[in-house]
Formats: C-alpha cells, structure tokens, sequence
C-alpha cells in the first residue's frame, strides 16, 4: 500500500509537469492573440489562465484521480484550430435518425453550421454559437458563463477551459416556453493534433421545457485530439430539461471534462450520459441540487473495448429541503479496458427529507477488464433516506450455452445478454430515438463471437 501510494503521487506531479509545458503564457498570449473578442471576455480569459497557472503548481485531487493513470498525457501534442476547418460531413450515431427543432456543429473548435426553426425562434429561445450569443446579449447571459455551475477556478481543467475556450452551444429558454422538438449539438475532430474547448451552457427559465441531444465524433479512427469540455446546465424553477450526452470520440483521443447540472425549486433535470469512445476520458459531473421539491435523474451507459480508460467522479449534491436524487451508471467492459466510477451524494444540515440514491453495475466480458466502482456518503442532516451501491461480475457461462441449445446462435445469445443488461437504463429514457441509437450503438460495438468465444474458452480451460 505504502507503495502504491507514492506511485500514485509522482503520477499526479508527472501530469502537471506536463501540463504547464503544454500551456505556457506564451502559448496563452499567442491564443489571445488569434482572438478578435470585447475586452471583458479578455479579461475573463487572463482572470482564468492565472487561476490555472496556480493550479498546475498543486497535485490533482488525489481522491478523484489517484485510480486514473494519466502519465503518458502530453497537454503540448495539441492546440487549438488556428482556422476554420473544412471538415465536410461527419457521421455520428444520431445522422439522419429524428426531426430536430434546431442543430449547430463544432469542428476542431469553430462553429461550422447553425440552425433553428423559425417558429422555435419566434418564441424567444436562443440556440446557437456560444461566442456570438454571448457578445449579443451579454447582460442576459454573463451572469451564468462558469460563475455558478461551473467556476472558472473549480479546478485545474475547468480553469484551463476558461481561459482557453473556443466555441461551444448556448441554448436558452424563457419563461414559460416548452421546445416540443429536441435540438442537436455536434462537437468533431477532423485534424490531428487539435485541441478542441467547446462548451456547453444551457439555460431555462422559471417554468420552462427543452431537450438537447449532444455528441462528440472524430472524422476517422487515426486522428489523434484532445478534447477540455465543460458543460454547465441551469434548470430554473418548475423548469425540466433532458440532457444527452453521447461521448463517441475515436480511440485516440483525450476526453476531459466538467460538468455540472443546478436544479431550482420543483425543477427536474434529466441526464444522460454515454462513454463508448476515447483512448482515456474524465469526466467529473455535479448535480446541485438547490431548490426544494428539485429532483434530478441521472443515467449513464458505458462500454469500453481494447485498452479504454473512462473515469467518472459524480457527486449529488442535496442543498435543500425535500430534494431527491436517482443516479443508475451500467457498465460493459471487454478486451483490457477499464472503467472507474466515484460518486458521493452530499447532503447539507439545511436539507432535511432528501431522498438520495446511486449505483453502478459493471458486466465483465474479459478476464483482463477492471472496473473500480467507490459509492459513497456525506450527510449531515438527520431526516434523510440514501443508498448506494456497486456490482461487478462476469457473463454466465451457462447462459450462452443455454441459449446456443435452443437454436440461438452464440453472437444473438450475446447481444441478448449485454441488452438486458442495459434494459434497465433504456427504460428510464423516454426519447426514443435515443433508446435505438444506444441499441445500435452497442451492438456494433460488441464484437459479440470474439467476446463469447473468449468466455467459453476461459471457462473451459478453468475446468480442466
């Protein structure tokens, strides 16, 4: 143990030893540089590197990252897009697949399409490019760009994305008004060695309803990327927003990430979040829970193949009174990949009647995947109902082979097994379209007579 530990450490001085070599205040004035932006978002840019320059001098959180092995991460392989790419089509799981009320595309950190339905529009919502929307009509969204949900000083990536952003999808809903049609963000890579910084701010007022579908692509299986994301969703009172999040980057791209939801009074946030590509992806997501009678729902699909690493740090933060809070993460892993979930439900003194509850269930199809899953509690009132919990275990051998004797083949007898693992988080999202695309999605991506060969093996060779 005492030898993990200091291995553990010198890990997190190794990555920011990196990191500052990566982004230098030469590299950050060369940045500014290639901007044309009012002074204030200057401003907020060198406000933000400075806080990440302090922060590369600390180690990382150690109980977020001490299980998440980042040393071959080089910040100095990418930077930002210097142009406006012409990136042509990318494919993506949700192409061509539904009706959207509005779309907009980010390629290697540019907006490369914008649209919404005119009659969306006309009812006061604003959905497009995160830059231009935010020079229009700074006095309406300033207050919420990473002040509250996100902080621009949260912590070392959060900080770097602050200073270092580059496009992203701004969505926001006034009072009273419901989007019946769910809208669509792209975020791509089509060059190697880009780092993108788009961001995500979603924004509806008292009483309102929207749906944004978002997902990320690489426009082919050998670019390398680097992709510092925040996403930050404001749910105001009586508010419901659903949020999907579809992580589909190629493998040899960085994933890392900041999100946070904050849910008002009576409001419900429904999120969902999906992790099927990147090399190695970090994803640390709050759920603030501020207002009474808020409630938030959180579902996460993950399978990972070959060497993937997918860390995820939640927390479900209860700050007031009557809140309730239902997070459901299942994992799939094969081949040597591995996934970590940490996740805490905080629970304040003021917020008394909370009911709160997580949990993660992994299926191994390998023997060499591994899946580290750490629920935990922080509670501080005494009028409460919290559980958590984690599973982890392996198909059943006999099932397979049940199956196989009553005619079905071996790669059906599979895909039958990881869908039923599955089913249970399908059953909580009620968009259909996105119901089909993680079917899909994961059949594809099954490898399903490789896998259940390799378990009949090992099974075999177990027994004699």
């Amino acid at each position: 143990m005492l030898y993990q530990a200091g291995w553990e450490a010198d890990m997190t001085l190794a990555v920011a030893d990196l990191s500052r070599a990566g982004y230098s205040a030469e590299v950050f004035a060369a940045f500014l540089a290639t901007r044309h932006e009012p002074q204030w978002i200057t401003e907020a840019r060198q406000r933000a590197f400075a806080s990440y320059q302090q922060l590369l001098q600390q180690e990382l959180d150690p109980e977020e990252f001490r299980r998440l092995d980042l040393r071959t991460f080089n910040a100095s392989r990418f930077r930002p897009a210097a142009a406006v790419p012409d990136a042509g089509e990318i494919a993506t799981l949700l192409s061509g697949r539904t009706e959207f009320g509005g779309a907009i595309a980010h390629v290697d950190g540019h907006v490369t399409s914008s649209r919404i339905a005119p009659e969306i529009a006309a009812q006061g919502v604003l959905f497009g490019g995160l830059q231009e929307l935010l020079e229009r009509h700074r006095e309406l969204l300033e207050p919420w760009f990473m002040t509250r949900a996100v902080p621009a000083d949260a912590d070392r990536f959060a900080a770097w994305h602050a200073a270092f952003w580059t496009s992203g999808t701004l969505l926001y809903v006034p009072r009273g008004v419901e989007v019946q049609l769910p809208l669509h963000s792209l975020i791509a890579h089509s060059h190697d060695g880009v780092a993108d910084f788009s961001h995500t701010l979603i924004i509806l007022e008292d009483g309102a309803r929207a749906t944004l579908l978002e997902e990320t692509a690489s426009a082919n299986a050998e670019l390398s990327g680097l992709h510092v994301g925040c996403v930050e969703l404001i749910v105001g009172r009586n508010a419901c927003l659903r949020y999907v999040q579809l992580q589909n980057w190629n493998q040899k791209t960085w994933h890392l990430a900041h999100q946070a939801g904050n849910v008002e009074s009576n409001a419900t946030l429904q999120w969902t979040v999906v992790g099927l590509g990147s090399r190695t992806a970090h994803i640390h997501q709050d759920i603030n829970l501020d207002g009474r009678g808020s409630m938030a729902e959180v579902n996460g699909v993950t399978f990972t193949s070959d060497r993937q690493k997918i860390s995820y740090y939640t927390q479900q933060h209860h700050r007031q009174q009557g809140t309730r809070s239902d997070l459901l993460y299942r994992e799939v892993l094969r081949d040597d990949s591995r996934v970590i979930w940490r996740g805490m439900i905080k629970v304040d003194a003021a917020a008394q009647q909370t009911d709160g509850y997580q949990r993660s269930d992994a299926l191994m199809l390998s023997e060499d995947a591994r899946c580290d899953s750490i629920p935990g509690l922080e509670i501080e009132a005494d009028d409460v109902r919290c559980t958590h919990g984690a599973t982890t275990g392996r198909v059943d051998r006999d099932q397979i082979l049940y199956c196989m004797s009553r005619g079905i083949s071996r790669r059906e007898a599979m895909h039958m097994i990881v869908e039923g693992f599955f089913q249970q988080i399908y059953d909580r999202i009620p968009i259909e379209v996105v119901r089909e695309t993680l079917s899909r999605a994961v059949q594809a991506k099954l490898g399903i007579e490789a896998v259940a060969a390799d378990l009949l093996q090992n099974d075999d060779e177990d027994e004699s």
